[in-house]
């Protein structure tokens, strides 16, 4: 019997009615199965969908909002649950049945694609899977971009692009798309921890956790128990792909194959940095690829990124050659060390995608090794610095290992926020500001001609703003209108 065939004799209930949630209800719906959805908020919907739209384009659906429901979960023999949803807490814990399978959307397809395998006219998505506390969403959007490029039919999905089911669902027409020629050939997916939490039957060709840091310890509670779910990826892929600069990133299980990257002068088949011609180059192996300052993203946390995109296209076999002539037309994403333009000589960094200590450490690290490149742009006795703009909600993170960057690449650090006073004390040179567009009066005010002033906040948006991207927003607006007016 098929997962869908007994799922048919089930009482399942999705949890959660977000953008994943929606995605499990639409699948479900097309496969003509019955469940009920729970979430405890009024109005979970996005994108500005009602509870009436909900109702009209599911009418044999039981909703149930503002309150988690207790019969519901304990009744349920399979739980879809959202990855912003923690099961741990009392008010769900309590009542899922010893008998229950708890699984995300990630897991279910994960399922479904697995029994693919076992249809002479269908063969099972091969998957690249990528974790990791920083440069993620980098990664999977720069190998998403060379598989295109390559003419490789890929699609992007989990924590970013889309669910992951709606690649077996035509969301326009509710039908079921398992069997079409809609079905990627490579599916590239980010994974965060929360969805990894639920995740077991992932069979990857690679996978990798490109760093650990602190983050979301407000859930995960230890550093250990973070890293151990991190590391459960490896569990679900035949090529470990690991990071030499991180030990948190190694595999626990001796015995499988490891492509790894890192900083260093690489091995043999392995990926790196070399110096050649004076200058720093990817390479793998012996052979220099590409020189760093021919590639649009700067920083050494960016040539991380670079190459662990370059090993994923390895390990399924793309060409090198093709794939460095590729790399120069990716420009990056928003909000994630995006350069802002402006009339006023200042380098404006939005890294307002920077929501843990790790992401703000990686971009000042990166940045402040560009600040030697700038010397043209200023004055031969003025020393160019780098002024910081951090602070939001530490979601209960450690910012104590920001004090070695801020010390000695930092010259002035503005903070706002929530916990904006415990980035603050951690140095000297700080000032707090109220609001973000203060932060930016205040840097423009202290900023030379050439200097750098980076917002990597360290901290998540929610306390002062919807998410990251408003957050990056209004750092462009205040630019954008300070660069006008002066």
């Amino acid at each position: 019997m098929t997962l869908l065939a007994d799922f048919k004799h089930k009482q399942i209930l999705v949890l959660g009615a977000g953008i994943t949630g929606m995605s499990c209800v639409r699948y479900l719906s097309a496969h003509g199965l019955s469940f009920a959805v729970n979430d405890s908020r009024i109005n979970p919907f996005a994108d500005n969908y009602s509870q009436k739209q909900f109702c009209e384009e599911f009418p044999t659906v039981s909703l149930h909002l503002g309150q988690w429901q207790s019969a519901l979960i304990a009744n349920a023999d399979v739980i879809l649950i959202s990855p912003g949803i923690d099961s741990t807490i009392e008010e769900i814990a309590q009542h899922i049945s010893d008998d229950c399978s708890l699984m995300g959307d990630v897991e279910l397809f994960c399922q479904i694609n697995n029994e693919r395998g076992f249809d002479e006219q269908d063969k099972p998505v091969d998957i690249l899977a990528i974790t990791g506390s920083n440069g993620k969403s980098t990664v999977v959007s720069l190998l998403t971009y060379l598989a295109k490029s390559l003419g490789v039919n890929a699609q992007l999905g989990g924590n970013i692009g889309q669910p992951v089911l709606n690649i077996l669902t035509d969301e326009k027409t509710g039908t079921n798309t398992c069997s079409s020629k809609g079905v990627p050939e490579l599916l590239i997916l980010e994974l965060s921890s929360f969805q990894l939490e639920t995740l077991t039957s992932m069979k990857a060709i690679a996978t990798s956790v490109l760093n650990v840091s602190d983050d979301h310890l407000d859930r995960h509670q230890t550093m250990g128990n973070y890293i151990k779910i991190k590391q459960s990826i490896y569990q679900q892929g035949k090529l470990a792909i690991t990071n030499r600069d991180d030990l948190a990133t190694s595999t626990p299980i001796q015995s499988q194959p490891i492509l790894s990257f890192g900083s260093d002068m690489p091995g043999d088949n392995q990926f790196g940095i070399s110096i050649h011609d004076g200058k720093a180059n990817l390479a793998f192996g012996q052979q220099s690829l590409i020189a760093l300052d021919k590639l649009p993203l700067a920083g050494m946390h960016n040539a991380l990124n670079y190459l662990t995109a370059l090993a994923f296209g390895h390990s399924v076999g793309w060409s090198l050659t093709a794939m460095i002539n590729n790399l120069v037309g990716f420009t990056g994403l928003a909000h994630r060390c995006q350069r802002v333009e402006s009339k006023d000589n200042i380098i404006w960094i939005n890294d307002s995608k920077a929501t843990n200590v790790g992401a703000t450490i990686a971009a000042i690290n990166g940045l402040a090794q560009t600040l030697a490149s700038q010397s043209s742009t200023v004055k031969a006795d003025t020393k160019q610095r780098l002024i910081l703009i951090a602070g939001g909600d530490g979601k209960g993170a450690d910012f104590t290992p920001l004090i070695k960057p801020l010390t000695q690449h930092v010259s002035q650090v503005i903070t706002l926020g929530k916990d904006g006073d415990k980035i603050g004390a951690l140095v000297e040179n700080s000032c707090k500001v109220v609001s973000l567009i203060e932060a930016v009066q205040v840097a423009k005010t202290i900023a030379n001609t050439g200097d750098i002033v980076l917002l990597s906040p360290a901290c998540a948006s929610l306390d002062m703003f919807k998410n990251f991207s408003e957050r990056g927003e209004q750092f462009i607006t205040a630019i954008t209108q300070l660069s006008e007016a002066s």
